[in-house]
C-alpha cells in the first residue's frame, strides 16, 4: 500500500515539474531563439550552400511587365488643354538577372559580383506585339529642349526612347557591387558595401540622401520581424529607400509579411525633412510622391514616381486626365518569409517613368502648353517563389514549428499527466471494504468490494442477526457500535480512508477489524 501511494504521488511530482519547465521554456522564447540562432548561422552567402545558390540565380521567375500612356489629344495639349492618356498594357519580358564575376574577398566577409540583366519578350503574357504604335512625347527632342509628340512602336520606345531608355542596356550590369556576406553579421547578408566602388553616391544634396543602404531587393538578412526596415538600394532610382511592415500574407501555403515603402519615402521636405538633400538644385523642390532623377540620368528630363502618382500631390493626377491612382494596383510590396532570406513575392511598381515637361516662353511654337508632370511610362517588376521552393520552405516550416511548440507539447503532456494523477488520488479514496463471513470452526471466507454496493447489504439481509455484530470503527478512540437489529438499514456510500469495518462474532467473542 505504501509503495502503490509512493508511486501515485510521483506521477503527480512529475507533472508538476513539467507543467513548470514547460511554462518557462514558453516564457524564456528557449526554442525560438535556438531556431533563430541556427538560422543566422547556416544563411550565409558561402560555396555550395542553398542561400549562395538563390543569391546567385533567384530561382523564382521575374518578369517585367510596362505599360505605356497613349496621348489621345496631342493638338489640344500644344494648346493649352490638360494631357488626356490610356493606358496600355502590360508588356511582359521575362527577366533572367544571374551574379556573375563572383569573387570572394576578406576571408569571406564579402563578395563582388555584377547583376547581369537580360530580358525576352512574352507575347503570351502580353497585351500584343512590341511592333504596337502608342503616341507620346518625342523624348530626344525634350533633351534638346524642344516639346514634340511622336507616334512610335513600343520596341523603340523600349530600347532608343532615350539616354536611360527601359531595355536599351539587355545583357548588361549596372555596374560591381561589392556585398557583404553575412559571415559576421547576419544582418549584413547580401547588403551592399559599395557599388561601382564608391560607397556612397554624389548625385545629391546631404550624405544621408548619398547613402547607400540596404541589398538591391532580391533578398534580405535573415530573421525579419515587424520593427525592421527593409533597406533597398535601386541604381535605376539613384538612391537608397526604405520599407516597413503592413500587414501578415499567405503565399502558396507559407506564411510572410508584407513590407511596403512608406509616404515619407518620397514626400518632400515639408513632411519628411530628411529629404531636403533629394532637391535638386539645392532648395528645387518638387511635391511629395515625386524624384528628379535628371542629375544621375545625363540631364534627361526624368522624373519617378508610382505610377499614377500614387502617393503623390493631388494635383499631380489631377493635371493629367486619365491617371487612377489605387493602392491595390499601384503599391510597392515585398512579401518575405521572415525567417529566411526568402522573397515570397515581389511587386516593385516604383521605378515609373514620367517627364516633367515645364514649358516656358523659350519654346515658341508651345508657348500656350501648361506646365505638367507628363506620364510616359511604368513597370511592374513581380516574382512570385517557385513551388519546388515553396514546398521546400513550408518543409522547413514544419520543423521550425515542431521545435518552437516543443513547450506547449510539454505543457500539454503534464496536464495530461496530471490527470492521470487525479484520477488515481481519487481511486485511493474509494474505500475497499472486506468483511467476513462464517462462524468460529470453520475457514472464513474474506469478501472485498469496490466500491460498497447495494449487493453487500441485500447479501447481507439473508443472513441471521445472530451471525455478526456489524460496527464501524474510526480512526479514534470512539467508535460508533452499530446494533445487530439495525445492521440491514446501515448504508456506506463512502468513507474516509481511515475508518474500517468491524466483524465480530458473538459466540466466540473473537472479532476482526478489516481496513475499509
Amino acid at each position: 500500500m505504501v509503495l502503490k501511494s509512493c508511486c501515485v504521488y510521483s506521477v503527480g511530482v512529475v507533472s508538476v515539474l513539467m507543467l513548470i519547465l514547460g511554462i518557462s521554456l514558453v516564457l524564456t522564447s528557449v526554442f525560438p531563439h535556438l531556431v533563430q540562432s541556427m538560422v543566422k548561422k547556416v544563411i550565409v552567402l558561402k560555396n555550395d550552400t542553398d542561400a549562395f545558390e538563390a543569391w546567385k540565380d533567384p530561382p523564382a521567375h521575374i518578369y517585367m511587365q510596362f505599360y505605356f500612356f497613349n496621348l489621345t489629344n496631342p493638338q489640344e495639349v500644344l494648346d493649352g488643354e490638360r494631357p488626356a492618356v490610356v493606358e496600355i498594357g502590360p508588356y511582359t519580358y521575362r527577366e533572367y538577372r544571374p551574379m556573375e564575376q563572383i569573387d570572394f574577398q576578406d576571408n569571406g566577409t564579402k563578395v563582388t559580383a555584377v547583376n547581369t540583366k537580360t530580358y525576352i519578350f512574352q507575347r503570351n503574357m502580353s497585351r500584343g506585339p512590341e511592333s504596337d504604335l502608342i503616341r507620346t512625347v518625342n523624348i530626344p527632342a525634350m533633351v534638346s529642349n524642344s516639346l514634340q509628340f511622336k507616334v512610335i512602336s513600343l520596341l523603340h520606345l523600349l530600347l532608343w526612347g532615350y539616354e536611360d531608355g527601359l531595355l536599351k542596356n539587355n545583357a548588361s550590369n549596372d555596374g560591381e557591387y561589392v556585398f557583404f556576406t553575412g559571415q559576421q553579421n547576419y544582418r549584413d547578408f547580401s547588403r551592399v558595401d559599395t557599388w561601382k566602388g564608391e560607397s556612397s553616391l554624389n548625385w545629391w544634396t546631404s550624405d544621408e540622401c548619398n547613402m547607400i543602404n540596404g541589398t538591391i531587393g532580391t533578398g534580405f538578412h535573415p530573421v525579419i520581424t515587424k520593427n525592421d526596415m527593409l533597406y533597398i538600394f535601386s541604381s535605376d532610382l539613384c538612391r537608397s529607400l526604405y520599407t516597413v511592415y503592413e500587414e501578415d500574407v499567405t503565399v502558396k501555403g507559407i506564411t510572410g509579411y508584407r513590407f511596403v515603402p512608406p509616404s515619407s519615402v518620397f514626400a518632400n521636405l515639408t513632411v519628411n525633412p530628411d529629404n531636403a538633400g533629394f532637391c535638386v538644385p539645392a532648395g528645387n523642390c518638387l511635391g511629395s510622391g515625386l524624384l528628379n532623377v535628371s542629375v544621375c540620368k545625363e540631364g534627361a528630363p526624368i522624373i519617378m514616381s508610382s505610377p499614377h502618382f500614387y502617393q503623390a500631390d493631388e494635383k499631380f493626377a489631377q493635371d493629367v486626365f486619365g491617371m487612377t491612382p489605387n493602392k491595390e494596383e499601384h503599391q510597392t510590396a515585398i512579401d518575405i518569409n521572415p525567417v529566411g532570406i526568402t522573397t515570397l513575392k515581389l511587386k516593385c511598381l516604383i521605378r515609373s517613368r514620367v517627364l516633367k515637361i515645364i514649358m516656358s516662353f523659350s519654346f515658341s511654337q508651345t508657348g500656350n502648353v501648361r506646365t505638367v508632370v507628363f506620364p510616359v511610362a511604368y513597370l511592374n517588376e513581380s516574382a512570385t517563389i517557385d513551388d519546388t521552393a515553396a514546398k521546400k520552405l513550408k518543409a522547413i516550416g514544419v520543423q521550425q514549428n515542431v521545435v518552437e511548440n516543443i513547450p506547449f507539447m510539454l505543457i500539454g503532456l503534464a496536464i495530461i499527466v496530471g490527470g492521470i494523477f487525479m484520477f488515481l488520488v481519487c481511486q485511493q479514496k474509494v474505500p475497499e471494504v472486506s468483511f467476513a463471513l462464517g462462524s468460529l470452526g470453520t475457514s472464513k471466507a474474506l469478501y472485498k468490494y469496490r466500491p460498497l454496493s447495494d449487493q453487500i447489504f441485500r447479501y447481507l439481509d439473508h443472513l441471521p442477526p445472530s451471525d455478526l455484530i456489524l460496527s464501524i470503527l474510526s480512526c479514534h478512540t470512539n467508535p460508533l457500535h452499530v446494533p445487530p437489529p439495525l445492521y440491514p438499514c446501515v448504508r456506506f456510500p463512502s468513507f474516509p480512508p481511515a475508518w474500517q469495518l468491524h466483524l465480530q462474532n458473538p459466540l466466540s467473542n473473537i472479532s476482526t477489524t478489516l481496513p475499509l
